[in-house]
């Protein structure tokens, strides 16, 4: 048996495990992302620096950045290649908590290796150590264990051998993937045992297609077959599943339409007949006209979230149907389910409703749909605000408008130049972001036809992800175009693997969509009736007290300090001949785009469950509230 040291041995391992996927085997673990600190430099990096094997070591230059770019590396990849990530002790360590429940919540897989104190507690309380006096067990790394699906702390050697195996367990389960944390006490990672060569022998992990049993099948057959009007909500699950294609064929032969979550778009074209896009809270008008009028949702690898359901108010009293791997999403909103692989369950369903010889009663309406969103999209290519600012915004906004143009010089509206960049880039490009306004414009905008083009992180919508996404995204497709579709506010936020993305070779394209503030929340307040506070970057003096000025921000000369090829867009030609450019460069690029507040996309007929004050003194927050109250009647209960 070798004789090796735990942080050696895990090096081992991780360089022999492999997945396996409809017969294409690869191997899943491609490297490890590590900002080094005292409690993981002598112990892990010792062995990656001793013998890496075919492990890329990646430097980091934030510990959630970099396992943000491993969780898009990961996304990219159909959930079947990772990047692990490792951290030193104490802060090191919080930092990625935030990265692990956004991978989590995503089902994404995520392997993490913060370290702990020492097995020993001969040094405690060591450096950065997180002392609770309740128990000495309890360290930073107990806050991972909410946020993931495995968590595990190596305290003996032995301890490695059935926690990596547990770990690959977790990763590879298309049922539960998301965030693996293994704590390792950084006494332990340099102390040797006699580990079994059985250890490190090649693994392969079969990720299989289950079906549902025929009798689930022929429940949610039953339900369909009842109905005149379905649709079918598109998620996440048929994007890992690869099931696109299947999806498409079946609407196409049951005359069904369907729409995307944010996790299902780009699982297929944009252009298909049958795909009427997004649907819900930031879904267009085509998805959600459809989805208010049918009498059956069949969903295909969604959890039903609340944007995609619009706080339950959409089909508040539709039959609901469900297939996903996972039985705990199989059973929200109370929906007669089906439990297996979506590629697999689909052709179950096929020939359950071709038994019963099932079409669906549309005629013309999904594509009349179709076409007033294309009639909506035009209008939105060519929005421009006239002199008096209508019908763009309302009264309560006309003041920071005129102060915006005359601070950046712009008029350029966001609908305008989201559109012109996706009708100018390549089409294979991969678009990435998360959070703010653009991930609502985007869901609605964005046209994809190239599969898995399309990297939005929105089940925890992480402002901080797109930058760092992108990167991931790059690594995971060095021959495509990456572009981060940030704001003002992400940016500022987290931006810190732009750099490692010039380290590394790893060309990215930063689209910077400057607001001044961040603009969906400052929406948000003031469509429920509150006022302008804490959500634009306005100055204050001594005494708190707002100046009233927008703070002016060059966000393109930041870039460049680090070494990126910057723009700055005010109008459509200059942001044109910024993209042209943009195309040319072999380094990283950003375009800071100012971009006039508050106009982004609006929601189309769908309704968001914010918590809205029940008792207040302005008669604004009050008709909120009221307006609150009328949609929760006509939401569904559970």
């Amino acid at each position: 048996m070798p004789v090796m040291t735990t942080a050696q041995a895990l090096v081992k391992f991780l360089d022999n495990q492999y997945v396996s996927f409809d017969g294409k085997e690869n191997k899943f673990v491609d490297g490890i992302f590590t900002v080094f600190g005292h409690g993981i430099v002598v112990g892990l990096g010792q062995a990656l620096d001793e013998n890496p094997g075919g492990l890329r070591v990646y430097q980091g230059k934030n510990e959630q950045g970099m396992a943000h770019a491993a969780t898009a590396y990961a996304k990219q990849n159909n959930r079947r290649r990772i990047i692990a990530c490792a951290s030193s002790i104490g802060p090191g360590a919080a930092n990625m908590v935030t990265a692990a429940a956004t991978a989590t919540v995503n089902h994404i897989p995520l392997l993490l290796f913060p370290a702990d104190t020492f097995s020993t507690r001969q040094p405690d309380p060591v450096l950065q150590q997180f002392e609770q006096s309740q128990s000495l067990t309890i360290t930073t790394n107990d806050a991972y264990k909410p946020v993931c699906r495995y968590w595990d702390r190596i305290a003996r050697p032995e301890h490695l051998m059935s926690a990596m195996i547990n770990a690959m367990r977790a990763l590879t389960d298309p049922s539960n993937a998301g965030a693996v944390c293994i704590s390792l006490c950084q006494d332990v990672e340099g102390e040797a045992y006699d580990f079994p060569e059985e250890f490190f022998r090649k693994r392969v992990h079969r990720i299989t297609r289950v079906s549902a049993p025929e009798e689930e099948i022929e429940d949610i057959a039953a339900v369909i077959a009842s109905s005149e009007k379905p649709m079918v909500i598109c998620g996440g699950g048929v994007r890992y599943s690869e099931a696109g294609q299947t999806l498409m064929d079946f609407c196409e032969k049951f005359n069904i339409p369907y729409g995307e979550t944010q996790s299902g778009k780009s699982a297929t074209p944009a252009s298909c007949r049958y795909n009427m896009g997004g649907v819900g809270v930031t879904g267009n008008s085509s998805g959600n006209t459809i989805a208010r009028n049918a009498d059956c949702i069949i969903g295909v690898g969604t959890r039903f979230s609340d944007f995609t359901t619009a706080s339950k108010s959409l089909y508040p009293e539709t039959k609901i149907v469900t297939i996903n791997t996972s039985r705990f999403d199989a059973y929200k909103l109370g929906a007669v389910k089906a439990v297996g692989d979506a590629k697999k369950c689909l052709e179950q369903l096929t020939a359950a409703l071709m038994a019963k010889g099932y079409c669906s009663a549309y005629t013309d309406e999904f594509d009349n749909a179709k076409a007033d969103w294309d009639k909506e999209m035009e209008r939105l290519t060519n929005y421009a605000v006239d002199e008096n600012f209508e019908p763009l915004i309302k009264a309560r906004y006309e003041a920071t408008i005129p102060e915006f143009i005359k601070m950046t010089g712009s008029a350029l509206t966001q609908t305008q130049a989201l559109a012109y960049i996706r009708n100018h880039i390549d089409e294979n490009a991969v678009a990435v972001g998360a959070a703010g306004s653009l991930p609502g414009c985007m869901q609605r905008m964005w046209t994809t036809e190239i599969l898995y083009t399309y990297n939005m992180e929105y089940g925890y919508s992480c402002m901080g992800y797109e930058i760092a996404g992108a990167f991931g995204s790059k690594l995971a497709m060095p021959d495509r175009e990456v572009y981060a579709f940030c704001g003002d506010g992400s940016y500022l936020m987290l931006h810190s693997e732009l750099v490692t993305s010039i380290q590394e070779g790893a060309k990215i394209n930063v689209m910077l969509f400057d607001n001044a503030g961040f603009g969906c929340i400052n929406n948000l307040q003031m469509s429920n009736g509150i006022g302008n506070l804490a959500t634009e970057f306005r100055k204050r003096d001594e005494n708190g007290q707002l100046l009233g000025d927008l703070i002016p921000i060059d966000f393109a000369a930041c870039a460049a300090g680090y070494g990126v090829k910057t723009y700055t867009a005010r109008t459509l030609e200059e942001l044109a001949a910024a993209l042209e450019d943009s195309k040319k460069q072999t380094v990283s690029t950003l375009i800071d785009i100012k971009v006039l507040p508050k106009s982004m996309t609006d929601g189309y007929d769908a309704w968001w469950n914010v918590g809205v004050a029940s008792v207040s003194e302005s008669e604004s927050v009050r008709e909120a509230y009221k307006n609150k109250a009328e949609n929760l009647k006509k939401a569904r209960k559970y």
